[in-house]
């Protein structure tokens, strides 16, 4: 069985990648303008356990986007369908030199809507 902790790398690799199809390089970002996302809050339900060699989809969907934080909701299904994971993620834009939240730039907004 995945261990607990295990999902939540599948969760935030699929965040990134999300976002990167999108056209947003979280490294760019982080060095033109020295903001970033960080995880503010995360609510998580385990219903069923996957199993080594499993093959999962990590589903990713924006649930509310406010001019400084998004929300994303998001699922880890089997191939079979069967639903293993259900979780919400808020992550905050921020400075990343004082960690202070600070606006989503307006072109970053107009991708991820």
């Amino acid at each position: 069985m995945v261990y607990h902790a295990g999902y939540l790398r599948f969760l935030e690799r699929a965040r990134s990648e999300w976002l990167r199809a999108r056209g947003v390089d979280q490294q760019r970002l982080r060095d033109a303008t020295g903001i970033g996302f960080v995880v503010r809050d995360m609510q998580i339900g385990f219903v069923s356990p996957a199993r080594l060699d499993d093959e999962l989809d990590v589903l990713v969907e924006i649930e509310r986007l406010r001019a400084a934080s998004m929300a994303f909701a998001q699922t880890i299904h089997r191939q079979d369908g069967k639903l293993l994971v259900r979780a919400t993620v808020r992550a905050a834009c921020v400075n990343l030199d004082d960690m202070r939240p600070c606006p989503i730039p307006e072109d970053l907004l107009a991708r991820i809507s």
